[in-house]
């Protein structure tokens, strides 16, 4: 499995993405604090409830997560999304969960499908050539707007160009 992009990480915990963003910054908590399983502790050939079984793993509710669970890692991030260092160290994190428990790679896997496509990069607009006589944006993902605006100047049509404002 490919390494989570930090800046996926940093994005979604800084809340990029609009509804979509949060969903997917969410579900990635949820599956980060579910409990951690070592390949091999789960093999479907006994007991899969998750619980305590008196081995000193720290399986049961001790109310602190898990080493190598990731959740400490989520935590920061989240309460400081713009720490670079702190969104390589969520992806780390993972990425060494992942390679042992197969439960949590699978379903990284899924998450990390679903979370790829949400646009989180850098903004590029390039306007060139042409006419303008309205409002032009600059940005992304706009929704729900709307503006009420002139209409054009008329063309001259011996000309073909649009008429200048008195001097």
């Amino acid at each position: 499995m490919e390494p989570i992009s930090v800046a996926l990480l940093a994005a979604l915990a800084a809340g990029v993405g609009g509804e979509a963003g949060r969903e997917a910054w969410a579900t990635l908590s949820e599956l980060v604090r579910r409990p951690f399983r070592r390949d091999g502790r789960n093999d479907g050939s006994g007991d899969s409830s998750g619980g305590d079984d008196g081995d000193g793993e720290g399986e049961g509710n001790t109310g602190a997560p898990a080493a190598g669970s990731a959740e400490p890692e989520l935590v920061r991030l989240a309460a400081d999304p713009d720490d670079a260092a702190l969104a390589r160290a969520l992806s780390t994190a993972l990425a060494v969960r992942a390679a042992g428990d197969a439960d949590f790679r699978a379903g990284l896997a899924r998450w990390h499908e679903l979370a790829g496509p949400l646009r989180t990069g850098d903004v590029h607009n390039e306007i060139s050539g042409g006419t303008f006589t309205g409002p032009v944006l600059q940005g992304r993902d706009f929704s729900g707007l709307s503006f009420t605006i002139p209409a054009p100047p008329s063309v001259d049509p011996g000309r073909n160009t649009p008429p200048t404002a008195p001097d």
